[in-house]
């Protein structure tokens, strides 16, 4: 019976999405294309045996444009003859690409893949896509929602009305990403995730939002980021407490994931990670459009034929405070599994990379605790989620 398993994972850096971020002086194709070099080196393959290259990007325009996965790959001198795709589901693009690669490894389409993912919202911001004056969505949307949709961050305020979250629980929630990236960064855990990149300014060896000196208190002195009286009496349950310090920063950073079957691997004198165990992808009400994580969960689990109390760690995006303080309310999850080295609001949250960027870190936290079941699960806009289960090789 064939399986498919990863037996390498890494990640850059990721650099803060604005101006003078450490990483904004990298052109997203070199970005991407580093990674992609430095995950076949640290493998040891033969690149022309990779089938196929699958990669997350969401602002597809600009210098991401024209399917930016495979520019990647040629620009880190790879082989011409391995084909190339990039996707997009959002936020959750690079994990989507994980769960495309290790299906056609299952089914015997590819014997070896590559998924992996970039953004660089420092020069291609969000909302690049859609000009001023553009309609993606077109009439039959309007008709089924006539208030019209809103964006991520009054969706993460609608979060938190319903699950009645407080402003003083998602800063402390946020305070505490920051700490336990912190602690991981000062006991050397993400050392073999990370792949440094050199850049005009020096070499970047270290994701540049973490604050270790961040605290509920000095959270709490920031303004909502989203509050708008037009949104207050369409939904007046909002409280605004949603912040820049609650949710992701944005990001620029690359990451990937090489899978292969446990059989090849073993062949080519590989030693396998992790087992890609069971996937799942879910639909949610686009207004609440970050809850698809609920029930993504709740199906990745009974395909997995598995209970919560199996998995011994979680990678929950933390694009929001909001969000992942939901999910925990829902799941009754154990706080002590749940983005053991920080989450997104500390390390970043580049969105079209953040899929492998949670793979890397899952597979790497598993084999430095010994753990031998983990969960990962990504919120994605339009109200989509994936989860994905990880099974310990060791």
């Amino acid at each position: 019976m064939r399986d498919a398993v990863i037996v390498q994972a890494v990640r850059t850096p990721n650099g803060k999405g604005r101006d003078r971020g450490a990483l904004t002086g990298v052109h997203p194709v070199e970005l991407l294309g580093h990674t992609l070099r430095e995950l076949i080196d640290r493998s040891d393959v033969d690149p022309s045996a990779v089938d196929d290259v699958i990669g997350g990007c969401v602002e597809q325009v600009g210098e991401q444009a024209k399917n930016i996965t495979r520019w990647a790959w040629l620009t880190a001198g790879l082989p011409e003859s391995v084909p190339a795709t990039t996707v997009d589901r959002q936020c959750g693009s690079s994990q989507q690409a994980v769960h495309f690669a290790a299906q056609g490894v299952l089914s015997g389409a590819y014997e070896m893949a590559v998924a992996c993912g970039v953004e660089s919202m420092s020069r291609v911001p969000m909302g690049s896509h859609t000009p001023p004056g553009t309609d993606p969505f077109g009439p039959g949307i309007v008709q089924r929602y006539p208030g019209g949709l809103v964006h991520p961050g009054i969706s993460a305020e609608l979060v938190a009305a319903q699950w009645s979250l407080s402003r003083a629980e998602m800063d402390a929630y946020a305070a505490t990403s920051h700490q336990k990236a912190a602690a991981a960064y000062a006991e050397g855990r993400l050392r073999s995730e990370i792949v440094p990149v050199s850049t005009t300014r020096g070499t970047v060896t270290a994701d540049e939002s973490v604050r270790p000196d961040a605290t509920p208190e000095s959270l709490s002195k920031l303004r909502p980021a989203f509050a708008d009286p037009e949104v207050s009496d369409r939904f007046p349950q909002i409280e605004w407490s949603v912040t820049a310090g609650n949710s992701s920063p944005l990001s620029d950073g690359a990451s990937a994931v090489l899978i292969t079957t446990s059989a090849n691997a073993h062949r080519l004198g590989l030693k396998p990670l992790a087992r890609l165990h069971s996937f799942a992808a879910a639909g949610a009400d686009p207004l609440l459009m970050l809850t698809g994580i609920i029930p993504a969960t709740e199906q990745v689990l009974r395909r997995a034929g598995l209970e919560l109390s199996d998995i011994d760690l979680f990678e929950v995006s933390e694009a929001f405070a909001s969000v992942v303080l939901a999910w925990l309310k829902e799941t009754g999850a154990d706080t002590e599994k749940v983005n053991v080295n920080g989450g997104a609001i500390a390390l970043g949250h580049p969105v079209g990379a953040s899929g492998t960027r949670l793979m890397a870190s899952l597979v790497h936290s598993m084999r430095g605790r010994g753990a031998r079941y983990g969960l990962q699960t990504m919120c994605e806009a339009g109200g989509l989620a994936n989860a994905t289960i990880l099974e310990a090789l060791y």
